[in-house]
């Protein structure tokens, strides 16, 4: 019985690293479908492995009907630098956000 258990976590380990990633339900099924395979385990592990991390949106309650992320600020269009959320001109170069 301890092998079995063993044997599955070994099997799902590329799952088991990706579980915070962006490609986590993608990195699951092909290891469930194709981790059988030696080539398919070894893909998924490394796909795991260099799979980015997702970025993380912080929501907060805009009402009781539902939730919204929360922005930073606003990018201006022109230079790229991050101003505030209310800005309407940029503070680096002066045009319009």
């Amino acid at each position: 019985m301890l092998f079995l258990f063993l044997a599955t976590l070994f099997y799902f380990l590329p799952s088991i690293i990706a579980r915070n990633k962006v490609d986590f339900t993608a990195i699951l099924l092909f290891n469930f479908f194709l981790g059988w395979t030696g080539i398919g385990w070894l893909a998924a592990m490394v796909w795991a492995i260099v799979a980015s991390d997702g970025v993380p949106l912080r929501y907060v309650p805009v009402s009781t009907v539902g939730y919204a992320p929360v922005s930073s600020g606003r990018f201006c269009s022109q230079c790229g630098v991050l101003g505030p959320v209310n800005a309407r001109y940029c503070a680096a170069c002066g045009r319009a956000v």
